[in-house]
């Protein structure tokens, strides 16, 4: 993250932070009067790990932004700084307007024409009416300067003549009265600043929309019948990933990384893993009375490719344990079962172990480790 300055109307100083590539599709966040851009980071750091760049703007007289001695605090002061930092930006971003800010973005973008940004996200604009007191910390004289007659109107005029892509987003029990019939809409539970699934929430309806909308690529789709199409598609399909193991008839700890592996029912208590019929394991797997699956967390991605990998000694380089029911546990993992053998399938060219689990256990402050398209991944919100 870095700061950068911007200049507003009649040369006030606003401060922003800056997230992602400067390359990136640029995103605009405009804050609710009362607030400040440190509200909004949460937001502001999953737009960025999800491809953009993000400029968290501080309002004038917010944060660490000028406070004008000239106490020019009215509506078109506001919208007028909006307008010279979209001047000063490199590229058109999607402008995501919180409350006030999402009036701000509005009237900018209705009023000026498509040009000026890509998309609009209004996040809890409630009625002009509903708050004749805009910033609790502004006095009286302020707060009526911004309270101007037809204001709502205007900016419900100005939301109608949107063009670009736009997204009406609820907040904690405020309800949007800007909707125009072109408008995507959402709700979701918290109150600003958003954390714990609140964030995750919000944050992941905002990626969607602009995955949807605003491509940081255009889409490609791919097909065929051949067998490398066939397992690109598969691998599309994110899981988590597994290490199964089991002691052989000589009571040697034997294991393997595994992604193919999932829940069959909670009563009775089943799982199952699919097992190459050509891996080094598979023989005492198949034949095993009992074996344990270790779910991996993000700290394990060595002893994924470890297990994964021939002529190392898996174990001697694992910290693992023997379990309750005499399987092999690995120690530090994120979850593991262990399981009784319930039945075996034939599925091709794996078959299907289905266990019947004795035994769980679990780390609930940990993150797994993902596997997607051929590749290790982190969960995009933490």
């Amino acid at each position: 993250m870095r700061q950068q300055e911007f200049r507003g109307f009649a040369g006030v100083r606003l401060q922003a932070d800056v997230r992602g590539h400067e390359d990136a599709p640029p995103v605009l966040l405009l804050h609710d009067a009362g607030q400040t851009r440190a509200d909004w980071a949460g937001v502001a750091e999953a737009l960025a790990l999800s491809g953009r760049q993000v400029v968290s703007l501080d309002l004038r007289g917010h944060g660490g932004s000028e406070w004008p001695n000239d106490a020019r605090y009215g509506f078109d002061a506001f919208a007028d700084d909006v307008r010279a930092v979209l001047a000063q930006m490199p590229a058109r971003p999607l402008i995501l307007g919180a409350g006030f800010g999402g009036w701000l973005a509005a009237v900018v973008v209705g009023e000026e024409g498509g040009h000026l940004a890509s998309g609009l996200v209004l996040v809890g604009a409630p009625a002009v009416a509903d708050r004749l007191a805009i910033a609790p910390h502004f006095d009286p004289a302020v707060a009526s300067a911004l309270a101007l007659t037809g204001l709502e109107t205007r900016i419900a005029a100005a939301a109608s003549r949107v063009t670009a892509p736009l997204l009406l987003m609820d907040c904690a029990g405020e309800s949007a009265t800007l909707h125009p019939e072109s408008a995507e809409s959402a709700s979701f539970d918290g109150a600003v600043p958003l954390g714990g699934e609140a964030l995750d929430s919000f944050s992941a309806t905002l990626v969607d929309f602009l995955e949807r909308r605003l491509p940081l690529a255009p889409p490609e789709y791919r097909e065929g019948r051949d067998a490398r199409t066939f397992r690109d598609a598969l691998g599309c399909f994110a899981t988590g990933v597994t290490i199964v193991t089991a002691m052989d008839g000589e009571g040697k700890p034997i294991g393997l990384t595994a992604n193919s592996f999932t829940s069959v029912s909670l009563d009775p208590p089943l799982l199952l893993v699919c097992i190459a019929n050509n891996a080094g394991s598979a023989p005492a797997l198949e034949g095993a009375e009992r074996f344990a699956v270790n779910v991996l967390q993000i700290g394990q991605q060595l002893t994924s490719n470890r297990f994964a990998g021939k002529g190392e000694d898996r174990f001697g380089a694992t910290p693992w344990a023997v379990g309750e029911f005499g399987t092999p546990v690995l120690t530090g993992s994120l979850a593991s079962f262990e399981c009784e053998r319930h039945a075996v399938h034939e599925g091709g060219d794996h078959f299907i172990l289905v266990g019947r689990v004795l035994k769980a256990s679990f780390e609930p402050q940990r993150d797994p480790l993902l596997y997607f398209r051929g590749k290790y991944r982190r969960l995009h919100f933490a």
